[in-house]
């Protein structure tokens, strides 16, 4: 109250102060810079948990009490019914004087709860619990102290109203009461009453199991406290020692008594170390030679817990959350109630507690804004040099990679945008008739091109390629002209006859040997000739061009009756390609302005699937005759054998 009162006041003068100086005329710009300067001091707050240039350093929360005010459970309370409480106790004189008293849970002037153990312990005016009468100082009473979170305690300390009893053991929970496992025994007689010696050496093998200690050793009469690192050898390095950690963390407290002291089995009242001539508490150690009125009953004033919130560094106080829980208020990137691990996304070194030296604060993962998630690996922590280990989740914006650094199959980084930009990825676009596929190069963008093919995406031909009806081919090379007397109307060699391929009576005999091989009934067209050509056609002669060994017609298409993969169209201008040493020996013979009828094959042109006429195909001139026979074939192509 007298904090409270004092805290008020100063609150009260500042406020004051302020609203007397915020209400006086300043004399200067000086004045008022100095005024919002100090203001703003005033309003800065300040973060135990960072220094002054924002870097993470070691928190933790105050020390406390962390029984005060917390509910403590006995498996016996007396008062209900009013019992009759008798104690012995030593006087000034060292003589025994007998006090009997009432226990009534009824009458607030008599009653002794538990709650008085975690109450505001005032030596002037002490509160005690009291259990029920026992039969024999053997009988158990246990008390079990919830602290609702985690701690990591200093001590744990008990107050008597009288002397302590003979044989006591602390218990501590790390889960909340599921499992239990000791902390320290007391009593006169530790190999009897728990198996454990009396004097154990502490060793780094056995420093987080529990001891026993001498009850006849402590000093004090009416008070047990129990430091939890006391002798423990790793004690000095405790940052460093996660058995020791874990051996000061509890979230609860048991504390068990199992015997308290006969006074019919002492010699000797006046004993120091069970009694303390100047004190004038009264004892928890009834007991009278009659069996009909003496009782025996446990009395203790105080249970304090001496120790801080468990944060693990990363957290200065413990808050109460909105189910009024109390966790860590926890900084350095670190979620829990304990502060115990990384908070979600920060998952790029793994977690660990804090230390003097430093304060391993959590660090966010390296996804470039593309992603919401990542996971901790530390296979790849380790190959980094312990440097980074996470690893991005799902990442988005068409990006790809550990990082989300590089763009996914089909997209391209678009290097005028910073990476961290939602449209650094651009799609490739392929073409896809020029391209082999649709993922480009991840950094430049440069589709795969086909053989010919040109352009970021591949929609050009180049250079020395021309574009060709092929969707497999799509650009060939420009055949290269070779320049040869064209028959001309005006030209006075030219006549009806084609004069360029007549008979020569200079022909060489090797001309003449290969002129036998064709076939001279080129002009007999039957319906098997017809299934196994590609295309048949009327067509008109217009003109003509020498291409190397080739001699390129360009015709009128009059009529189609089969076309295969040509794709010729009546009424079209189509070419028809044939092999100059065929046409010399004039098989086929074909004049200018001529109307034939042909049966040929489709073959590769200049890129793409053109007519072809040879020595092999069907070239006579057109007569009625023959087109109906044509039409004829036509409707039955069907019954064409492949």
């Amino acid at each position: 109250m007298r904090a409270l009162l004092i805290v008020s006041v100063v609150v009260a003068s500042a406020t004051s102060r302020t609203f007397h100086r915020k209400h006086q005329p300043l004399e200067s710009e000086e004045d008022e810079s100095s005024f919002l300067s100090m203001f703003q001091a005033e309003q800065a707050p300040i973060d135990p948990c960072y220094d002054d240039r924002g870097t993470p350093k070691r928190c933790i929360p105050d020390f406390v009490n962390a029984a005060f005010s917390r509910p403590v459970v006995s498996t016996s309370t007396c008062g209900s019914p009013p019992t009759r409480h008798c104690s012995t106790n030593a006087d000034k004189r060292g003589e025994l004087v007998r006090t009997c008293d009432i226990c009534d849970e009824s009458n607030a002037k008599f009653r002794h709860p538990a709650s008085f153990l975690t109450d505001l312990n005032n030596p002037s005016n002490l509160t005690c619990w009291m259990s029920e009468p026992v039969n024999s100082p053997s009988q158990n009473v246990s008390l079990t102290l919830s602290l609702d979170k985690k701690y990591e305690l200093t001590y744990v300390s008990l107050s008597f109203c009288g002397p302590k009893p003979d044989s006591m053991a602390l218990f501590k929970s790390s889960d909340f009461g599921k499992t239990w496992q000791p902390f320290q025994y007391y009593s006169s007689s530790c190999r009897k009453t728990y198996g454990r010696p009396t004097k154990a050496e502490i060793t780094n093998d056995n420093e987080h199991e529990a001891l026993c200690t001498d009850t006849g050793s402590i000093p004090t009469e009416n008070r047990i406290a129990f430091s939890t690192l006391e002798g423990r050898p790793s004690a000095y390095e405790f940052d460093t020692s996660p058995v020791l950690q874990d051996w000061v963390t509890a979230t609860d407290i048991r504390v068990v008594f199992n015997k308290l002291v006969n006074w019919n089995q002492e010699n000797s009242v006046e004993d120091e170390d069970e009694f303390d001539s100047e004190n004038e508490t009264v004892a928890n150690v009834p007991l009278t030679q009659n069996p009909d009125d003496g009782q025996y009953f446990y009395a203790v004033s105080d249970l304090a817990v001496g120790g801080r919130c468990k944060c693990n560094g990363h957290a200065s106080k413990c808050v109460h959350d909105e189910d009024g829980q109390a966790v860590c208020e926890c900084r350095h990137n670190t979620a829990g109630r304990d502060c115990e691990k990384c908070k979600p996304f920060h998952f790029d070194r793994p977690w660990a507690r804090a230390t003097a030296s430093d304060a391993n604060p959590c660090v966010e993962c390296k996804c470039n804004g593309h992603a919401r998630g990542c996971r901790f690996n530390m296979e790849l922590y380790k190959l980094s040099g312990y440097r980074s280990g996470g690893v991005c989740l799902k990442c988005r914006h068409n990006t790809a990679g550990r990082y989300c650094h590089h763009c996914k199959e089909g997209f391209y980084r678009d290097h005028t945008k910073p990476l961290n930009h939602k449209r650094v990825c651009k799609p490739c676009e392929c073409h896809p008739v020029g391209a082999l596929g649709r993922t480009c190069n991840m950094t430049t963008g440069q589709c795969p091109c086909k053989d010919g093919v040109t352009g970021l995406t591949c929609n050009r031909c180049a250079k020395g390629y021309q574009q060709s009806r092929s969707p497999i081919a799509p650009c060939v090379k420009i055949p290269q002209l070779i320049e040869a007397p064209l028959m001309t109307a005006d030209s006075p060699a030219n006549t009806d006859t084609d004069v360029e391929y007549e008979d020569d009576e200079e022909a060489s005999e090797e001309e003449g040997d290969e002129c036998m091989d064709c076939q001279r009934e080129s002009a007999h067209l039957t319906f098997r000739k017809f299934c196994k050509r590609d295309f048949a056609t009327q067509v008109t002669v217009q003109s003509k061009e020498a291409f190397g060994d080739w001699i390129r017609f360009t015709v009128l298409v009059q009529d189609v009756f089969k076309w295969g993969a040509s794709k010729v169209r009546k009424g079209s201008t189509d070419f028809i390609w044939v092999p100059q040493a065929d046409l010399r020996c004039k098989c086929p013979l074909i004049r200018m302005k001529g109307s034939y009828v042909v049966v040929g094959s489709n073959q590769m042109h200049g890129g793409q699937m053109s007519m072809t006429a040879d020595r092999n195909s069907v070239v006579v001139d057109h007569k009625e005759s023959i087109l109906r026979r044509l039409k004829k074939f036509a409707s039955r192509h069907r019954r064409c054998k492949n």
